[in-house]
């Protein structure tokens, strides 16, 4: 679908005697009392209908056809990008930014760890309470998640202070 029928339909209800007798067929179901003769209600319903806004049925009746808008709006939907491998694990394992649960997979735990990891700035000095309290927010079990980022060098420490030692960097 085109810009050009995005426009086509933008026109039609721009124009009075075509919005009009659309506003009719949609809250009465009948054009004619849109309140314009004969006439221009037939030229608005031609228009509305080569628009795909209007159809006439087989007994001769007008409808609305309101699936119109959502044909348009489908056309010009954006695809949704894909996610990549490392969203999907940490989808399926994050509710609300807190995880569910811990990976026992390898690959996927040291996805969730790199992630959990990016809250402590590199550079930045934590004691072992800061550290506690910014994992309890992911999970409950704050000292396995401590254990793991110190396992796979993720965070390092010494004499009870911590700080980043791995993981990306957003640049």
């Amino acid at each position: 679908m085109s810009d050009d029928a995005i426009k086509q339909v933008l026109g039609l209800l721009y124009q009075e005697d075509t919005l009009r007798v659309l506003a009719a067929l949609v809250l009465n179901g009948d054009p004619e009392e849109s309140g314009l003769d004969k006439d221009a209600t037939r030229r608005a319903l031609d228009r509305l209908e080569r628009g795909g806004l209007a159809v006439q049925e087989d007994d001769g009746r007008w409808r609305a056809r309101r699936e119109r808008f959502r044909e348009l709006l489908h056309a010009t939907a954006k695809p949704v990008p894909a996610a990549s491998p490392e969203e999907k694990v940490l989808q399926s394992f994050l509710v609300e930014g807190r995880l569910r649960a811990i990976p026992s997979k390898r690959d996927k735990q040291l996805i969730v760890l790199n992630y959990v990891a990016q809250v402590f700035e590199p550079g930045i000095r934590y004691s072992e309470k800061e550290v506690n309290v910014a994992l309890r927010a992911f999970h409950d079990d704050y000292a396995a998640l401590r254990r793991y980022l110190v396992d796979d060098r993720l965070l390092s420490r010494e004499n009870n202070v911590y700080w980043r030692s791995g993981g990306s960097v957003e640049a």
